[in-house]
């Protein structure tokens, strides 16, 4: 089974906060490197990628069976995402959080 794998507007929103936030700070280091932003996003959007075939197999967020986090490694820490199975042919990702981040539920 192949699930379609959405992004709500606030998760694309977050994809351009991540972004931002990542490039000022490499533009704020001595030793920046301008491909960590893009390479991020892209880490993101491939970790994502897994939801189309096995959105089960990540661990669950509260109580509902079908909302669960996908947990994404990047560097020294990475990001997680929120996602529901809404039915059985799709899932929306709800928001991307960077770990060091406060909670996103």
């Amino acid at each position: 089974m192949t699930y379609k794998v959405e992004f709500s507007l606030a998760a694309a929103e977050d994809l351009e906060r991540l972004f931002d936030f990542a490039l000022q700070r490499e533009l704020n280091s001595e030793t920046g490197n301008l491909d960590i932003p893009a390479r991020a996003v892209q880490a993101i959007r491939d970790s994502i990628a897994f939801l189309a075939s096995s959105p089960f197999a990540c661990r669950k967020a509260g109580t509902s069976p079908f909302v669960r986090e996908l947990v994404i490694p990047f560097g020294s820490s990475g990001y997680v995402a929120l996602f529901e199975v809404v039915d059985s042919e799709t899932v929306i990702v709800g928001a991307v959080r960077h770990q060091r981040e406060a909670d996103y539920r």
